[in-house]
């Protein structure tokens, strides 16, 4: 079974930035699309952001463009979301998810393997 751990999440200031971290173990990383998602209270979990298999292309939900930076390091099996200038509306929990065998995104919930446990971001005013 493939496990997928993030870590990274926790309170900051709107514009500041954090790192997200997701470590995935179980099967070959490096040929599995990577995601994040975020949920927050009372709404639909929305995608925010993936990276193909080969880490060749990325996409951002509008939201979030120009602000926010996936990546991979395979050699690590470690997707990664960098968060610059948050803004409270980020405050969400959010979830690193594992696409299907050499797709180039995952960008709806059915889309979906394996999700991470989720880590909570919460961003003041």
């Amino acid at each position: 079974q493939v496990q997928l751990v993030e870590s990274g999440g926790g309170l900051v200031q709107a514009g500041r930035s954090l790192r997200l971290s997701c470590a995935a173990s179980g099967r070959t990383f490096s040929t599995y699309a990577m995601g994040w998602f975020r949920q927050a209270p009372g709404k639909e979990r929305e995608f925010v952001a993936d990276i193909s298999w080969s880490g060749g292309s990325t996409y951002y939900a509008d939201s979030v463009k120009g602000r926010f930076t996936i990546s991979r390091d395979n050699a690590k099996n470690t997707v990664y979301l960098q968060m610059n200038s948050l803004k409270p509306e980020d405050t969400a929990v959010y979830y690193c998810a594992q696409g299907r065998r050499l797709r180039v995104g995952v960008r709806e919930p059915g889309e979906v393997d394996y999700w991470g446990q989720g880590t909570q971001v919460t961003v003041s005013s």
